[in-house]
């Protein structure tokens, strides 16, 4: 493989990770496909069901509890430095969903790496997360069923990084993460004593536990596992589990959405009219004139707003379906597709701007924010 090929497949947790070919994930990383497992899920969501999760590493333990009632946990973190955007709604779904089959909660308010990786002081960090957190109650979370934490206040898990610490070199943070600085190593073991957070003997120890990611967080799932394996004799501790998540294009034409380029994507508290701008302005799959449109249809796998549709906005399959058919005949143009898509986006922001103001107080009791 040449050195070209390699950086196309690099996972950074901390930068940008363009996906090319995913199938290529499941020979390079041991990551296992997704799909075998979808018809032993009981409730498989929408996300499963439509591919955009695809890879896992031992999920099957986390099948068995679901099928069998057995105990189980969900953990995944968040980075309060700013307003949800459709890439921390994903990971917010996903936790909800688990909490709905039975997993123990745990959520993590990641303000050591917000401030590590984006220099956001923790004091920021906190208010900032007053708003997210009650944006994850507003979507479904059961805050009497959930473990909500700051990194930087839960000593479990600074416990756990000290700890972990005697058995990491220089050398092994480097062949995980690259050259880094000291403060993003430290954000990294930090991250390795969340994950294993569920299994400390104060949530009643060794449980699997499922944590969903996108791809580009995979480095720090084979880095907490090692982890796991090597204290395994002196905590119990079962291998954590993952699911891995596609990551959406932007609205530009960009392989992902970041906040490095404002109009590739949105936040979910934008004023409307921008939010509209953006969609009027996205990168599609259409042809170069309503005609061409008609006679030859559009080109939907690269469409970022059938995207966002597909990965978001639609929750019935059969609509997805209908508006990928549409797309693929010429039954909808772009334009139509855009106003469609504005007026169903704008509903969902709405609707959940109404419900988020009634867990404000909630959100900073939990947080202890002020």
């Amino acid at each position: 493989m040449s050195k070209n090929e390699k950086e196309k497949t690099r996972l950074d947790p901390w930068g940008i990770t363009e996906i090319q070919d995913y199938e290529r994930l499941y020979r390079e990383f041991g990551i296992k496909p997704f799909k075998p497992l979808l018809q032993e899920i009981p409730e498989p969501n929408m996300f499963m069901r439509r591919g955009i999760i695809f890879g896992h590493r031992d999920f099957e333990r986390i099948v068995e509890a679901i099928k069998n009632n057995g105990e189980f946990a969900v953990l995944s973190g968040i980075k309060p430095t700013g307003e949800f955007h459709l890439g921390t709604l994903m990971t917010a779904r996903e936790i909800i969903y688990f909490q709905k089959q039975g997993a123990k909660t745990f959520y993590c308010v990641a303000d050591v790496e917000a401030y590590e990786d984006n220099n956001i002081p923790l004091e920021k960090s906190g208010k900032i997360a007053v708003g997210n957190i009650a944006d994850v109650l507003a979507l479904g979370l059961d805050p009497k069923k959930a473990y909500i934490y700051r990194q930087s206040k839960e000593m479990r898990v600074r416990d756990f990084a000290l700890i972990f610490a005697r058995k990491v070199t220089l050398a092994t943070m480097k062949a995980i993460y690259g050259e880094r600085n000291i403060g993003l190593y430290v954000s990294a073991l930090i991250q390795a004593g969340d994950i294993l957070l569920p299994q400390h003997e104060d949530f009643g120890g060794p449980k699997p536990t499922v944590v969903p990611v996108g791809i580009d967080q995979d480095p720090h799932l084979r880095f907490t596992r090692d982890l796991a394996q090597k204290f395994r004799g002196k905590y119990g501790f079962v291998l954590p589990s993952s699911t891995y998540h596609k990551l959406i294009k932007g609205l530009d034409g960009s392989p992902k959405m970041s906040k490095r380029n404002p109009m590739s994507y949105f936040t979910l508290h934008e004023p409307p009219e921008m939010i509209a701008k953006k969609i009027s302005n996205a990168f599609t799959g259409g042809r170069p004139t309503v005609k061409e449109q008609r006679e030859l249809g559009g080109i939907p796998e690269i469409c970022s707003v059938y995207a966002i549709n597909m990965f978001h906005f639609m929750e019935n399959d059969e609509e997805v379906i209908k508006l990928y058919n549409d797309c693929k005949s010429g039954n909808i143009i772009c334009g139509e597709c855009k106003q469609r898509t504005i007026e169903i986006v704008l509903r969902f922001i709405r609707n959940l701007e109404e419900k988020r103001k009634k867990f404000i107080d909630k959100a900073r009791e939990i947080l202890q924010v002020e």
